[in-house]
């Protein structure tokens, strides 16, 4: 196959970017890995991390063919930014595409969202400095469903970020959301042309939400990054972190399928990013990791699949959640955040 524009000779290792599998990003000409690394580890919200370990699989993962990267301020109030752009000092900037994000920001929930112009300008120039780079390649507006209505991003947020891609600051605009709906909103209701969505945890062994709106943002030729394909670690046998938003039905099934893998052997992350990565509409899986033995795993499973015994596995693992009344956590964090004390101005 013939190698992406983000081939660098003297970098990457050639015959292991042969090997990765790319797909066309909407009408942006960008071509993007099916696996693409998220940086929100490269802080404290997933738990402790090496920067070390962070910088060793960033490198590695750059090296295998890896180009699309993603981070946010909000993971780890910028730590995983600064993180990421200490990583990156010495690699070529055309070996990847970076992706950031505009809006969320503080733990403290009357801070944590803020999607006014000024403060979207503010963040556009703190992202560039932080990550130590002249251009994001793509921008995007993170968690749409918690500002004050589409039209407030339509009128303050969006037009930031299209001035900002006039002057060539960022070069793609997408938004982010748990709600597909959402996104589908935004998308025929914006004046400005919007590039990409990424949705997370909405196409997965537990909720394939997201296939239902392919189509329409298919055909509106747009990027799609599906994210969190393991659920915020519900489908890891390491399990949820505590703050896991999710309902005690699909916790107490995720934990059955995890029994189930643990018992016989086998790695539920495995089973759920080959479930995953075989889907030829997503254009890329953005996945979390901080550790080579995480990167190299994902690796084994995009490169040569999962074996027998792991294929009838997954069959037993995606039987316990047909039955399940209750697929996604939808609204339970947009009403928790209505009940808090955040107020915009």
């Amino acid at each position: 196959m013939s190698l992406p524009s983000t081939f660098v000779s003297n970098f990457h290792d050639e015959n292991v970017v042969k090997k990765m599998k790319y797909s066309i990003f909407g009408d942006t000409g960008m071509q993007v890995s099916k696996l693409s690394l998220g940086c929100a580890e490269f802080s404290s919200i997933y738990g402790d991390y090496s920067e070390d370990n962070c910088k060793a699989t960033l490198i590695k993962s750059l090296k295998s063919g890896i180009n699309y990267l993603d981070t946010a301020y909000w993971y780890g109030q910028n730590t995983s930014q600064e993180v990421l752009g200490r990583c990156l000092k010495d690699v070529p900037r055309s070996s990847y595409y970076l992706a950031t994000k505009v809006g969320r920001y503080e733990q403290d929930p009357k801070e944590m969202f803020d999607f006014s112009s000024e403060k979207t300008r503010w963040c556009l120039e703190n992202n560039l400095k932080t990550l130590g780079v002249d251009y994001i390649d793509v921008i995007q507006i993170h968690d749409i469903e918690f500002a004050p209505s589409i039209e407030y991003l339509i009128e303050n947020t969006l037009p930031v970020l299209d001035e900002a891609r006039k002057k060539g600051i960022v070069k793609y605009i997408g938004v982010t959301g748990y709600p597909v709906s959402a996104l589908k909103e935004i998308v025929e209701k914006s004046p400005i042309k919007i590039d990409m969505v990424l949705s997370y945890c909405r196409f997965n062994l537990v909720d394939d939400t997201l296939k239902d709106f392919i189509p329409f943002f298919k055909e509106k030729k747009m990027g799609i990054v599906n994210a969190s394909g393991l659920n915020m670690g519900l489908l890891s046998n390491s399990g949820p972190q505590p703050w896991h938003p999710a309902q005690d039905e699909i916790k107490t099934a995720c934990k059955k399928a995890r029994d189930l893998c643990i018992e016989n052997g086998t790695d539920l992350a495995r089973l759920a990013t080959y479930y995953i990565y075989n889907d030829p509409d997503i254009d890329t899986n953005l996945v979390g990791m901080k550790t080579l033995g995480q990167l190299d795993s994902n690796l084994d499973v995009l490169f040569n699949g999962i074996t027998q015994k792991e294929k009838e596995i997954l069959e037993e693992v995606k039987k316990g959640f047909v039955d399940l009344k209750v697929k996604h956590w939808e609204g339970v964090e947009l009403e928790k955040f209505k009940n808090s004390t955040l107020k915009y101005d």
